[in-house]
């Protein structure tokens, strides 16, 4: 077995805590991560879309929201996030613990609106905070809801295409099963 292909065995092994169910066969597959506490992302439930390449972990996995969210690193529409350590600095000692579980609490944590993929977020968040922080609010209580997370993307997807489903609870919480529990 090549080096990349045990490593992703390894580390579907090693998240079994936040990953319910993981596919080890597909490389694609979704989590439900949940916004930080102490956030104005707090209540919020977003279907985050993962492809690990073959090259993991090599080359970094990428990762896109499917639901909507309103943030100066994360494009609204395709979900595509900017964040330094996944896309230029990514090293194969990370895995996907630290995705879930450090690199996107922190980027919901703080924003960094001189580099962004969301040009109306990062001013928004610039020049009127309160403004930005209210609309992210609306954005999770219309886009965010657990069920939302849970129906994302749906639509375009079929059960062959892809069958791997994930769940992530942050904040200590146990995890609450697969998107199909619902």
């Amino acid at each position: 077995m090549s080096s990349p292909k045990r490593r992703i065995e390894t580390d579907v092994m090693n998240s079994q805590p936040i990953l319910i169910f993981f596919s080890i066969y597909r490389q694609e597959f979704y989590v439900r991560f949940k916004g930080p506490e102490d956030t104005p992302f707090a209540g919020g439930h977003w279907k985050i879309h993962v492809e690990l390449p073959d090259q993991y972990p090599y080359k970094s996995p990428s990762i896109g929201f499917v639901n909507r969210i309103f943030h100066p690193n994360i494009d609204e529409l395709s979900g595509s996030v900017c964040l330094d350590v996944i896309n230029q600095t990514w090293s194969p000692m990370y895995d996907m613990v630290n995705i879930f579980e450090v690199f996107l609490p922190q980027l919901l944590h703080y924003p960094n609106p001189s580099d962004p993929l969301n040009g109306e977020a990062a001013a928004m968040l610039m020049r009127d905070p309160k403004n930005y922080e209210n609309k992210v609010r609306d954005y999770v209580a219309k886009y965010a809801s657990k069920e939302a997370a849970d129906e994302g993307g749906e639509e375009t997807e079929s059960d062959d295409e892809l069958s791997s489903v994930g769940s992530y609870e942050s904040e200590g919480e146990e995890p609450a099963g697969t998107m199909d529990d619902v």
